[in-house]
């Protein structure tokens, strides 16, 4: 997935969920701050200090208020990690449509916002293919480094409904079908995985029970630049722990 050229700049702040204040490096029509859309609920932490570095993606939808939005910052260490939660899926896509994804390889069709359960929920994705079981895919998101040794944890915030999607995912498992849970590492100082016991026990507790159940659990993860982002090789995934809060 390759960017058009990125807008430069430095931030100051993000705030109510979906807005930050940048400073720019090179004056834009002649305004060197400018309010941007920010595509991330999570708590984004590690990803959102004052001051670091950021690069702006410009819309040409004439019906949003905010022409830019943040795609990628420069977390500690000089990593760079792309804060646009939504892109994960459409990475996943991406390599699927090349067949670039083995773990996922030898489906035909693929079907965005599938239903999946009884509660009305939807899986990220749904693949089919003549003779095989259908698969639900679920895609989250990894931007948070714990501690400085690459290790990844998710989530970064409490998530019921992180919880529901592998509620969904256990009940489509039991009825014969496949199921994959699939992170995707943003962050190039991240090498492998775990549950954020410390942020979200219960989370970690149905993680594991998935998991235990035959939800397959993957990892992959990204190539990251102001240039372009594409998903890379497998991450390992350890459900073992608990994961402890970073001293």
């Amino acid at each position: 997935m390759k960017f058009p050229p990125l807008l430069r700049g430095r931030l100051l702040r993000r705030y109510k969920r979906f807005l930050a204040d940048v400073e720019l490096d090179s004056p834009l029509a002649g305004q060197t701050l400018l309010t941007v859309h920010c595509p991330n609920t999570g708590a984004m932490t590690g990803c959102n200090q004052p001051g670091s570095r950021v690069w702006l993606l410009r819309s040409d939808n004439p019906r949003r208020k905010y022409r830019y939005s943040w795609e990628l910052v420069e977390t500690s260490g000089g990593h760079l990690a792309c804060i646009h939660s939504a892109r994960a899926n459409a990475l996943v896509e991406e390599a699927l449509k090349a067949d670039a994804l083995p773990a996922l390889a030898g489906y035909e069709c693929r079907r965005r916002e599938a239903p999946i359960g009884q509660h009305g929920r939807r899986a990220d994705l749904l693949l089919t293919g003549p003779g095989r079981p259908d698969c639900y895919v679920e895609v989250k998101s990894v931007t948070l480094r714990h501690g400085d040794r690459g290790l990844g944890v998710f989530p970064d915030a409490v998530s019921q409904r992180a919880s529901h999607h592998l509620e969904e995912l256990m009940a489509a498992r039991a009825a014969g079908h496949r199921a994959v849970l699939l992170f995707v590492v943003q962050h190039t100082g991240i090498d492998r995985v775990a549950p954020a016991d410390h942020i979200d026990s219960e989370y970690g507790i149905r993680l594991r029970r998935a998991a235990a159940a035959g939800v397959e659990v993957l990892a992959h993860a990204t190539h990251v630049s102001p240039a372009e982002i594409e998903l890379a090789g497998p991450l390992p995934v350890s459900l073992t722990g608990p994961v402890a809060a970073p001293e």
